[in-house]
């Protein structure tokens, strides 16, 4: 059947040849065949429209025209040439021109008072008038009545396969050669059960009508279809994985709850719970005593008590005999939780240690002494506790804040601290969508607290422009006279640090300017500070010695401060929704009333003007995040670390949602009927998943 087909060298593709091989290697990663196949057209032109000339406005994507060529000419000289033809239907004219291959259109598109042409592009405005740059363009004769398919897709494509003359149209013509010698070589790869259930179009049907769709519900079962097949081997793998870890990896009993928990529970909780807040600890309390490792990633959003959920799952721990420890992404966050945790604990005379980077030498080996002869039973650090020389007596539980800044392969290291795996927590103080969530750790158990403690209020959000600077300075100065403090926060990227960073100092010598001495005081955090100067201001706000803090992104997390009470945002429109929602959870952590002011530019784009619309209407951390998935797409909110889960060819987890679940309850009665794929019914799925999965590094041991 098939494969070989399938496995076929592109340059072997009628019309590719050795050296555009090498291109759609490079450029596309097209090496043979089926990835040819399935590089899908992003979106579908409907050709079965045609316009008339006065009916062309500016806000048209495209636009088709049928009508004569009545003038051309060819403008300036050599390299500077363009090509200008004059196009005319019964309502009017417009110019089509072509600045590249000026000398082959001109010589094949001549002036005619019968001929008619077939025009297609995007048209745009000039000087009053309009034109089309580069269009596509036929000669209508009786041979060729039918100049293209009622949709025709568009794929994308770069400059340097443009210059090969493979930019849509030419990578369409490359899939019309493969698909015309597709007849039987496409495998199917579900079972007839889950295709009749479903009513899905063949695999081999679903490929042909992707690229070349008969009319658009043909195009809509095609598309299902391969989103369907998607979505279910993704889930299929993390599910198979989850299950095998299960079976694997035995973990620590913990049977009981005993003083520790009981005693800080009923005398040294620093509030009352809430409803959600308990049912997650029970989940993670039976998952812990079951016998299984557990895997489980706690969400919630900022503000919702993550923090105190963990300690009290530790406690559990220390209370069967083992140690837990807490990984954080950075020093400053290693240190808050330190901080408050060493608080909360004192009454129960826990031994709870601290290990970053810039412990010193001696500190660190009277650590490493005390952790493993069981003396401290709570350790909380950053990156340091991955090293080797960091071993525990008796390690029974590993909770990760913020775990989308630990590799995969870091995070392994923790699962040798122990002779078993210890259980793992993961805190994910962004909020992720479901069907995110469902895909990136579909191999996990989840937990949500979707409530915030009582009383605490909503934080007030408004968008001002820079215009209206000197009514926020207004509205500062009465904050600070009511006792008050203010973050006021600047974008932070990479790649323009020596501008973000004249931002910055510029944004601070302006409000030491709006703020002066000795009535105002301003403390000012960015990170080219060395850690014990950016320590020192931090102190200085943190005990309320002043009154505003002028910093990068670097607070984003990290920083605990129940008075401040303002966050302004500069330049908010160069945030992403899920660090503008980050940032405003720096305020709103006292009784006070807090505000977010996220100032921008006049120029907002509509994604930025959607962005700061959304924050101030939501304090959702999940319906922000919901909203960034739409505007950012699932690869950049998940980020590096995760790619291999999600390299999606045609499905779109923002508008897929349905699609998932269906796919993933699927995989849920198949695994539950036929978990090794053994059933000869199966046997197309079997084939499939054993071909996904060869040659990739399989994590599935690790959280």
């Amino acid at each position: 059947m098939s494969n070989n087909f399938l496995n076929t060298p592109i340059e072997y593709l009628k019309s590719v040849g050795p050296q555009r091989a090498e291109l759609l290697k490079k450029e596309l990663h097209i090496f043979k065949y089926s990835d040819l196949l399935t590089y899908y057209p992003f979106r579908y032109v409907d050709r079965t429209k045609f316009y008339k000339v006065k009916e062309i406005t500016g806000d048209l994507p495209y636009v088709q025209l049928r009508g004569k060529i009545i003038h051309t000419e060819m403008i300036g000289v050599k390299r500077a040439q363009r090509f200008v033809a004059t196009f005319v239907d019964e309502t009017g004219k417009l110019e089509l021109v072509w600045f590249q291959g000026a000398k082959w259109i001109g010589e094949k598109i001549k002036p005619h008072l019968t001929n008619e042409y077939v025009v297609f592009g995007k048209p745009s405005a000039f000087n009053g008038k309009f034109n089309i740059a580069h269009p596509e363009i036929e000669l209508v004769s009786e041979e060729n009545t039918t100049l293209a398919p009622a949709l025709q897709a568009v794929y994308n494509s770069t400059d340097r396969l443009k210059l090969r003359s493979l930019d849509t149209k030419g990578i369409a013509k490359l899939q019309k050669a493969l698909v015309l010698l597709i007849k039987n070589n496409i495998p199917e790869t579900l079972s007839k059960t889950i295709i009749d259930r479903y009513q899905l179009m063949s695999k081999e049907d679903a490929i042909r009508q992707i690229h070349f769709p008969q009319n658009p519900e043909m195009l809509r079962k095609a598309e299902f279809r391969l989103k369907f097949e998607e979505l279910f081997f993704i889930q299929l793998k993390l599910l198979k994985q989850k299950g095998l870890r299960e079976k694997t990896y035995r973990g620590f009993v913990f049977q009981k709850v005993g003083d520790y928990f009981n005693n800080f529970y009923n005398h040294h909780l620093p509030f009352e719970l809430t409803g959600a807040q308990k049912r997650v600890i029970k989940e993670i309390r039976l998952d812990m005593g079951s016998g299984k490792q557990m895997n489980r990633l706690l969400q919630g959003d900022v503000g919702s008590g993550k923090t105190l959920v963990a300690l009290m799952n530790m406690l559990i721990a220390l209370d069967n005999g083992f140690q837990a420890c807490l990984m954080a992404p950075t020093e400053i966050l290693a240190n808050q939780h330190y901080e408050t945790i060493a608080e909360l604990l004192k009454p129960l005379n826990i031994h709870v240690g601290l290990l970053t980077g810039s412990k010193k030498t001696k500190e660190r080996r009277i650590l490493h002494e005390k952790l493993q002869n069981g003396e401290m039973q709570i350790l909380i650090g950053t990156h340091a506790l991955f090293e080797d020389v960091v071993q525990f007596k008796n390690l029974g539980l590993v909770v990760i804040d913020e775990q989308h800044r630990f590799g995969v392969a870091q995070r392994a290291k923790m699962w040798a601290k122990n002779t078993q795996p210890p259980h793992v927590l993961i805190m994910s103080a962004t909020p992720i969508p479901r069907t995110l969530a469902m895909t990136l750790y579909g191999d996990l158990d989840v937990s949500v607290i979707d409530e915030l403690p009582p009383g605490r209020k909503p934080i007030q959000t408004s968008h001002r422009f820079d215009a209206h600077r000197d009514r926020v300075f207004g509205f500062m100065r009465e904050q600070i006279a009511m006792g008050r403090q203010i973050y006021i926060v600047y974008p932070l990227i990479k790649e323009s640090e020596k501008m973000d960073y004249k931002d910055l100092m510029d944004g601070y010598e302006s409000i030491v300017r709006a703020f002066p001495q000795p009535q105002f005081q301003v403390s000012i955090v960015h990170g080219q500070m060395k850690s014990d100067a950016k320590e020192f201001e931090m102190q200085r706000f943190v005990s309320g010695e002043t009154q505003i803090m002028v910093a990068t992104t670097v607070i984003e997390v990290g920083v605990n401060v129940p008075n401040a009470s303002v966050m302004i945002i500069e330049s908010a429109e160069r945030f992403g929704l899920s660090q503008l929602h980050q940032l405003r959870g720096r305020v709103g952590r006292g009784a006070d009333q807090s505000y977010c002011i996220l100032m921008t530019s006049h120029k907002l784009s509509s994604d930025g003007k959607l962005r700061m619309d959304t924050m101030c209407r939501t304090n959702d951390g999940f319906e922000i995040a919901d909203v960034d998935l739409k505007l950012r797409g699932p690869g950049d909110m998940a980020g590096t670390m995760q790619s291999g889960v999600l390299d999606l060819n045609i499905a779109d987890l923002a508008k897929d949602a349905q699609i998932l679940h269906t796919a993933r309850n699927m995989v849920i009665e198949l695994l539950s009927e036929d978990v090794n794929l053994e059933h000869p019914e199966n046997t197309n799925i079997a084939y499939q998943f054993s071909m996904m999965n060869s040659n990739k590094t399989n994590w599935s041991r690790i959280s």
